[in-house]
């Protein structure tokens, strides 16, 4: 029975490691995408792709409240609060990601790790020195980050991080709104909402030709069906048998595969002092999701959905 067990969590180690290469190299899919195409209907498309993968799968499961009157609003509001905030995370990324690198990007991204127990705070929760500590950390290490660049790719990294506040900030909201919805008809609710917002978005921002779309066919295949849809659902089926903070100290390491992907895909490489200050986010990331059990439903929503 105890060597079943270590089966399990093997294999939750393996799918957790899988499913942050997979976030990780999304990053290159979506910088690369925006060559032919705005970053809102960028979102659009692939948000609405990874929700049409989870809606049939979502549905063949008991919903947890009759899709009727109250219980139908208690299934809606859920989905538009998390949608809303996904929007924004996913928006600030997006359009960092014009100006930055997808490593650059993959490594600011992940200070979410970082900032959800922070922002706990908000709700009461007790933070622990390590986290202090972390966060310093992070702001050493974004500082030698976004120096070592241009203005420009400055500019993207702050984008970036501003994502990052929500993707923390999605970590909690989903917390606190999974129980009564479900985590995949949550999860299938929140990218339409998401994919609906970005769609507005790019009908009043950007200029919307079919044959750039048709020319960001792979990237937008892989950020939908591969990064949304096949990684999402590897999340959920390992987090059966992995402990959430576990969880996201593996899957943390999906900046680490941003970087690898940006290399070795798109060329991008990094000065010796922004090499230094993504060495100091990653520890601060593992130092912060290292040990306990963080706030919120860690791994239930991600920085790269």
């Amino acid at each position: 029975m105890e060597g079943e067990a270590m089966d399990r969590k093997r294999r939750a180690d393996i799918l957790l490691a899988v499913t942050a290469c997979i976030w990780g190299f999304a990053f290159v899919a979506q910088r690369a995408g925006m060559s032919s195409m705005g970053p809102f209907m960028f979102n659009a498309i692939r948000f609405a792709i990874g929700a049409l993968i989870l809606w049939p799968v979502a549905c063949s499961r008991p919903a947890p409240a009759p899709l009727r009157g109250k219980g139908l609003w208690k299934m809606v509001r859920p989905g538009l609060v998390a949608g809303g905030v996904l929007f924004a995370g996913a928006s600030l990324q997006q359009v960092g990601l014009v100006y930055t690198t997808a490593g650059n990007a993959g490594f600011v991204t992940g200070l979410y790790v970082v900032l959800v127990p922070v922002l706990g705070l908000l709700g009461g929760s007790v933070t622990p020195s390590r986290t202090w500590a972390a966060a310093l950390l992070s702001v050493a290490g974004l500082f030698l980050l976004t120096s070592a660049g241009s203005g420009r790719m400055a500019t993207g990294d702050l984008l970036v991080l501003g994502g990052a506040f929500f993707w923390a900030l999605h970590i909690q909201v989903v917390s606190r709104l999974v129980a009564s919805t479900g985590a995949l008809r949550l999860a299938a609710a929140q990218f339409s909402v998401c994919s609906v917002l970005s769609l507005a978005a790019a009908l009043l921002t950007e200029r919307i030709e079919a044959e750039g779309i048709l020319l960001a066919a792979v990237p937008l295949a892989y950020g939908g069906f591969v990064s949304v849809g096949v990684a999402y659902t590897l999340q959920i089926v390992a987090q059966k048998d992995a402990h959430p903070s576990h969880a996201a100290l593996i899957m943390s390491l999906e900046a680490v595969f941003a970087a690898i992907g940006g290399w070795l895909i798109l060329g991008e490489g990094m000065a010796l002092p922004a090499l230094g200050g993504c060495t100091l986010m990653l520890v601060a990331m593992l130092l912060s999701a290292g040990r306990g059990k963080p706030p919120g439903l860690l791994a239930e929503g991600h920085g790269n959905q």
